[in-house]
C-alpha cells in the first residue's frame, strides 16, 4: 500500500516537473522575407518580473525559481497589456508578477516589444478619514 502511494506521488511530481519546464520554455519564430536576405526572430519567454525600476531602460525577469535574473531591455515603442489586453502604465509594475515577454535579440541585448501579464494589476484605493470633534457651550 505504501509503496503505491509513493510511485504515484513520484508520478505526479515528475510530470509537476516536466510541465513547469515547458511552460517556462523558450518559443523562437523565425520569418524570412521572400527575397531570403532578412531574418527576423521573436521569441516569447514566460517567467516572472522579479525588477522595474522607473526611468531605467530595463526590467529583470526570471523564467524559472532556480535560475538567475535576466535583463529585458525595452524603449518607447514596448507595450505592457493586462490579461485582456488593456494597456497598462509601467507604473503599475510590481515584483513577482507572472508575465510573458515578447522580444527580439539586437546584438547582445534582449529588446521587449510587448509584455503580457498573467494576472490583472491589482488597484489599491487609498481612503482617508478626516474626524472632527466639537464641543458644546
Amino acid at each position: 500500500m505504501r509503496h503505491n502511494k509513493l510511485v504515484k506521488l513520484l508520478a505526479a511530481a515528475a510530470a509537476f516537473s516536466v510541465a513547469l519546464s515547458v511552460a517556462s520554455a523558450q518559443t523562437t519564430t523565425i520569418t524570412t522575407d521572400p527575397t531570403g536576405a532578412t531574418t527576423t526572430s521573436t521569441t516569447t519567454s514566460v517567467g516572472t518580473i522579479v525588477g522595474y525600476t522607473p526611468n531605467r531602460e530595463y526590467i529583470t525577469f526570471r523564467t524559472a525559481t532556480d535560475s538567475s535574473p535576466v535583463r529585458y531591455y525595452y524603449n518607447k515603442e514596448t507595450t505592457i497589456v493586462d490579461p485582456e489586453g488593456r494597456a497598462i502604465a509601467w507604473t503599475d509594475i510590481r515584483p513577482d508578477m507572472p508575465a510573458t515577454v515578447y522580444y527580439s535579440t539586437e546584438g547582445d541585448r534582449m529588446i521587449v516589444r510587448r509584455v503580457v501579464l498573467t494576472r490583472p494589476v491589482a488597484v489599491y484605493k487609498k481612503e482617508t478619514t478626516t474626524t472632527t470633534t466639537t464641543e458644546r457651550p
